[in-house]
């Protein structure tokens, strides 16, 4: 049986190997809070590089970054009804203003709050009032602003990155003079999105619309982008909403249109989180840790020096600095090539197999022959540990970009490939209840009828929900799969995290 770094393995037990995959990467660790992690280094040098494309994506389009406070009145979440009923469950509260010793000499809180405040869940009330305040007239319109903020959601099963009770994101809020322009804007950020996460992550993604009842708590539309994990269940890897006027009613957006009348503006929000950190790691990495897609990678070539002799030491690391000037000296995907040498003083097998474990794209080995006959051993994460290849340093600066490149298509061309395996049409409910209770599953092409009881036994039946309607081959009408009745379009259904 073929040993393997990760132990269990995904096909022995997918959740804890995820969990495996994550220590052994050292991407992050539970905190001594409730629900919380700790992101490690290597782990938000990741997001910093995830942070950095989206934010740039951003700017172009015209949006601009801010900040707004952690906390927000309760009042505030009140003013919109069905805001404040999806997100009640989940709130944080702060009731003091601060702690004061009792008689045991105990620490408790003291001086309570009128209007207590609520750890930001997400900033759509808090940014309104602001709104209504900065927006008097259409030439105010639109506004376009991002923030990058932690958000804090109570959460009673969590799992490091995929849904802990603080996390990390951005969250962007626009407001527009027309209905058209702010469905617009929600539709280009999904778009942003999906393409982030095909050309930057490697992860294909179906882009659609949430039904009524997996909407953002105030909004019209809802659209996601799904994405397949290896155990075949889905991840919603981001949201773009279109608001309507939901929330400029309850906040009193107004302002005066090109005609002299008064109206409320149309808004949107939208938002990815270090959930896609998660996404990353399942979609992409096997029994021997993390595989990283080079374009997010935060090095991506370590050079391994392998020393057996004291007196090879200085003219081996000589040439492995030789080497790694160079390489940086190198330009590929618009940023330099990052590069690292390890220097520590461990075996070879032990350095290799810890940079494998953190999935850098490409491990360059160096002992006193490759030295002497001024060549390098090459290794590639998307590939098995022993496959390796002996080049010249010449070769190796000649091929390294066309290699990282061709490591990100292959790991694109994997995932997508898994996903249409594992992509299915069902049009009967029994072919439908076989498939999710006699198989691992998948994503499910089925009609239905629009009818949310049908959607609601279905969860409560297989724990399978609706993931999106499709925004592609819409007009494909058909017979629901559960009531015989005619169907617009097949949506898609599966497990989901």
């Amino acid at each position: 049986m073929t040993k393997t770094a990760i132990s269990p393995t995904r096909l022995e037990n997918y959740p804890e190997w995820y969990q495996q995959i994550i220590r052994a990467a050292d991407l992050a660790e539970v905190s001594p809070v409730r629900g919380c992690m700790i992101i490690k280094p290597w782990g938000f040098a990741l997001w910093e590089n995830i942070q950095s494309v989206i934010d740039r994506q951003l700017k172009a389009l015209g949006h601009k970054n801010l900040y707004f406070p952690l906390l927000i009145p309760t009042s505030f979440l009140e003013k919109e009804a069905e805001h404040i009923e999806g997100f009640a469950k989940e709130c944080a509260v702060v009731t003091h203003t601060r702690l004061a010793r009792n008689h045991e000499g105990k620490l408790v809180p003291a001086s309570p709050l009128e209007d207590p405040y609520i750890i930001r869940p997400t900033s759509e009330t808090i940014i309104g009032e602001a709104y209504a305040r900065w927006v008097q007239s259409y030439r105010d319109l639109p506004l376009l602003m991002n923030q990058w903020a932690n958000v804090m959601r109570w959460e009673m099963r969590t799992r490091m990155f995929l849904r802990t009770s603080e996390f990390l994101w951005q969250e962007g809020h626009t407001a527009h003079a027309t209905s058209e322009e702010a469905e617009k804007e929600t539709l280009t950020i999904l778009d942003l999105y999906a393409r982030f996460a095909e050309e930057y992550m490697a992860m294909p993604v179906v882009r659609g619309e949430k039904t009524a009842s997996e909407r953002f708590p105030g909004a019209v539309n809802t659209y996601c982008i799904e994405a397949m994990m290896q155990d075949r269940k889905a991840l919603q890897a981001g949201t773009s909403h279109y608001l309507g006027q939901n929330f400029s009613r309850a906040f009193n957006i107004k302002f005066l249109n090109q005609n002299g009348f008064e109206e409320f503006a149309y808004t949107t929000s939208w938002g990815v989180s270090t959930r896609l950190v998660g996404g990353l790691i399942m979609t992409h990495s096997d029994d021997d840790g993390l595989i990283l897609p080079p374009k997010l990678a935060p090095l991506h070539v370590v050079i391994l020096p392998v020393i057996h002799k004291p007196e090879q030491r200085a003219d081996i690391l000589a040439y492995c600095e030789k080497i790694a000037v160079r390489l940086r000296e190198k330009n590929w995907n618009d940023q330099k090539i990052q590069v690292e040498i390890d220097q520590r003083e461990l075996t070879g097998g032990e350095k290799a197999w810890s940079w494998v474990k953190k999935g850098v794209p490409v491990r360059v080995e160096i002992g006193g022959r490759e030295a002497s006959a001024d060549n390098v051993t090459v290794s590639r994460r998307d590939r098995g540990y022993r496959e390796r290849e002996t080049i010249s340093s010449n070769q190796l600066l000649d091929t390294i970009g066309a290699t990282l490149d061709d490591i990100q298509t292959q790991l694109f061309s994997r995932a997508k490939q898994f996903q249409q395996q594992n992509t299915v049409e069902i049009d009967t409910e029994k072919s439908f209840y076989e498939f999710f209770n006699d198989s691992e599953g998948g994503f499910a092409y089925t009609h239905w009828n629009g009818d949310p009881a049908i959607e609601e036994k279905i969860k409560h039946d297989l724990n399978v929900t609706i993931r999106c309607i499709p925004l592609t081959n819409i007009s494909e009408p058909g017979i629901c799969a559960f009531s015989a009745d005619q169907s617009k379009q097949r949506v898609i259904f599966s497990k989901a995290y």
